[in-house]
């Protein structure tokens, strides 16, 4: 372990990389998250209850 510690403490270019690489990281879970995971779960517990109920209706019909 204490390999590793003085490994990523004398990094200079890598330090820099690592920084790069977690920003693009969450700029993309960010993006993802945006558009292609929306909430449909808003609103009141009655609201979500009818929503997972006719979800789980419509795909138990479709097989």
């Amino acid at each position: 372990m204490r390999f590793y510690i003085d490994g990523f403490r004398g990094m200079t270019l890598g330090r820099t990389l690592w920084c790069i690489i977690l920003i693009k990281l969450i700029i993309i879970f960010a993006v993802l998250k945006a558009f292609f995971f929306p909430a449909y779960l808003k609103g009141d517990e009655e609201e979500k209850g009818k929503l997972v109920s006719s979800e789980l209706t419509t795909r138990q019909a479709g097989k």
